[in-house]
């Protein structure tokens, strides 16, 4: 059945899951998580992008348990190699980066030499699958969240990823089920940003 885009209200409707979309704090993300299950089925969703030349420029590693204070653990020591002067603050932060939201998920890039498809058109492939895995997240009553960070830049932590020469993250996504509704923010006018091109 087509949708009858003179009504407004059918607009909404069909409409209402993205107008909804809003990001949801780590430190207010609790259990439960999406299980193994749910998670591959997300993903299945997820992985519904954009990808000019079928490259499948991504893949994904998940962190749950006590890997995520593991890791924690890790990204502190890191932080105080990187700069040891800072406040223990800031490498308390680092410690509890995953600590928050009870899964994270890394979308990782892959982007080695191609003839055809340029890195940018790969990587924006790889960032669309973060934002479909946020979708997914929200669909099913999870929130989510879309971080980089210092950790996403730094080849140290790419080691103990497993990240090949050509491999990047591109985002952490956290998860989880939020203790509280995330408020509105002032979205962007389309109506200031909307030009039409026209022959001069």
């Amino acid at each position: 059945m087509s949708l009858n885009t003179s009504d407004p209200r059918q607009i909404d409707l069909a409409l209402a899951g993205l107008d909804a979309r809003r990001s949801v704090p780590p430190k207010q993300l609790g259990e439960p998580a999406p299980d193994p299950d749910t998670l591959l089925r997300m993903l299945q969703s997820a992985v519904r992008v954009p990808d000019h030349g079928k490259r499948v420029p991504f893949r994904f590693l998940s962190f749950r348990g006590e890997a995520r204070h593991a890791f924690g653990e890790r990204l502190a020591a890191r932080s105080r190699e990187r700069d040891p002067g800072a406040s223990e603050a800031v490498f308390e932060k680092d410690r509890s980066r995953f600590s928050h939201a009870p899964l994270v998920v890394a979308v990782i890039g892959q982007f080695g030499p191609d003839e055809k498809i340029p890195e940018s058109e790969r990587f924006s492939t790889a960032s669309c699958v973060c934002f479909a895995l946020l979708q997914a997240a929200q669909a099913l009553g999870f929130g989510g969240i879309w971080l980089t960070g210092w950790l996403a830049y730094d080849e140290q932590v790419d080691r103990w990823l497993g990240l090949g020469e050509h491999e990047r993250v591109v985002g952490y996504i956290h998860i989880g089920t939020p203790k509280l509704d995330a408020p509105e923010r002032e979205r962007p006018d389309p109506r200031e940003l909307l030009t039409e091109w026209t022959p001069s």
